[in-house]
């Protein structure tokens, strides 16, 4: 009975970790399995206005099963003493560095691959095109939203990608959404890598087509997969990413263009992460390969990463731009970009094309940190040391210890926390910029590789 009076005390830190994850974890599944059960019957609940058909959960939000799931989690945090690492509020300029709450921190958060947010050419070029247009363009392209600078951005873009034309969307999440989802459906076969990004996922649902992935970056499975299933379909999209966001690893471009051939199907590869980063001229996969760019029917890309504003974009051949300007309904049926984010855009490209080695000196900053990293027993995963590379901890509570660990040594980072990734992959996943120096970058891997052993 003592033994019961003492709770978790005397135990390791790592055993009351894993006995409050299994607690949580228990709780996560009672919630799931009260989801599944009809809501309370009885003369109570009918006196009190409750129609026992239908559960509360059912039209109450706070009970909502997965919102529930979410506060779990949140206080199995709280009980464990790991400050909530999200929504921190930056008080300025976020880049190199950072200010959270009145303190400087060395920022390894953001997405800033190039240093070109709050870059006073971009700045001007945003206020330019506010002068000239004002905050909102008010209406859908279609209709009376389209401005000059809309179509110089997309000219500008199609040009780096070396295809025909353009088309940009406020948001780049919506852009795979709604180009995935309104060009392909039922008869069609969308095969993906394991690790594609969620948007893609969303797309490929709202699609209605047939949704197979194979081992990520194994062509070899894809090739055998299509093999076995592309004549059953009409469509077939092979969709695969320029740079993975979650390992910093990339494909193997030249082996899935001719798959792609052989069979007879589209290639779509989203750039988001690898446009500015890859290639001696920073224009993505392609360029790092020294491929046409018509060699892949659909480019996807991000204005939100090197480009230092906010939207995506499709890039191909003309008719697949007319047709998606015409009929895509995240684009006919949404108000068009923001001048200040289509000036700042076009601003970042131009600087890109002129300053090519500012991805350059991205890479190098990114394979000083990867392979310190490395030398210091971190678990890297497959990053390849582009701008992306994570360290795994294979646990959520030790991932989150890590990130306040280092927060308090004013280092700024970001976990990756199941189900974002599995729970054995959970890990902090670092962004490096053009913009720090060799200095932050082993600085923040002394202290991640102290930090790291302690845990």
């Amino acid at each position: 009975m003592k033994a019961k009076g003492k709770g978790l005390q005397g135990l390791t830190s790592q055993l009351k970790d894993h006995l409050i994850h299994q607690a949580l974890e228990r709780r996560a599944r009672r919630v799931d399995k009260e989801a599944a059960q009809p809501g309370p019957t009885g003369l109570a609940d009918a006196l009190s206005g409750h129609d026992p058909a239908i559960p509360e959960r059912c039209y109450r939000l706070a009970l909502h099963p997965n919102y529930q799931k979410l506060r779990i989690v949140k206080e199995g945090a709280a009980n464990l003493g790991i400050p909530n690492p999200y929504f921190r509020v930056h008080q300025g300029i976020a880049g190199r560095t950072t200010r959270i709450d009145g303190h400087d921190y060395l920022n390894f958060s953001g997405y800033d691959y190039l240093g070109l947010s709050g870059h006073p050419e971009i700045r001007a070029a945003a206020k330019a095109a506010i002068d000239r247009y004002g905050t909102s363009v008010s209406a859908s392209r279609l209709v009376s939203g389209e401005r000059p600078i809309h179509r110089e951005l997309e000219a500008a873009l199609a040009e780096s990608h070396g295809v025909e034309d353009c088309v940009v969307f406020v948001s780049g999440h919506a852009t795979n959404v709604t180009a995935v989802g309104y060009l392909f459906g039922p008869k069609d076969l969308i095969v993906h890598d394991t690790l594609i990004h969620n948007s893609a996922l969303q797309g490929i649902q709202l699609s209605g087509a047939r949704r197979l992935s194979f081992p990520h970056n194994d062509w070899a499975a894809l090739d055998a997969l299509l093999t076995e299933h592309r004549r059953r379909y009409e469509c077939v999209v092979i969709m695969i990413e320029g740079l993975y966001s979650m390992d910093g690893d990339f494909p193997d471009l030249p082996r899935f263009v001719e798959i792609k051939q052989r069979h007879h199907c589209f290639l779509m590869v989203d750039e988001a992460h690898s446009f500015g980063v890859m290639g001696p001229r920073g224009f993505g996969l392609a360029d790092h390969f020294g491929m046409d760019g018509r060699d892949v029917d659909i480019w996807m890309g991000t204005l939100s990463k090197a480009m230092a504003s906010c939207g995506g974009y499709i890039a191909g051949e003309a008719a697949l731009i007319e047709h998606l300007k015409l009929a895509a309904p995240g684009f006919v049926y949404s108000v068009g970009m923001t001048p200040a984010a289509a000036g700042a855009a076009l601003a970042s490209l131009r600087i890109l094309q002129a300053e090519p080695e500012r991805a350059e000196r991205l890479r190098a900053r990114a394979r000083l940190f990867l392979n310190s990293a490395k030398a210091e027993g971190i678990d890297t995963g497959r990053s390849e040391g582009l701008s992306i590379i994570p360290a795994i901890t294979g646990s959520s509570i030790r991932a989150g210890r890590l990130v306040q660990a280092l927060f308090e040594r004013g280092i700024n980072v970001a976990p990756i926390l199941y189900p974002a990734v599995e729970e054995k992959a959970a890990r902090l996943r670092f962004f490096i910029g053009c913009e720090h120096s060799e200095a932050d970058v082993l600085q923040a891997v002394a202290a991640l590789a102290e930090e790291y052993r302690r845990l």
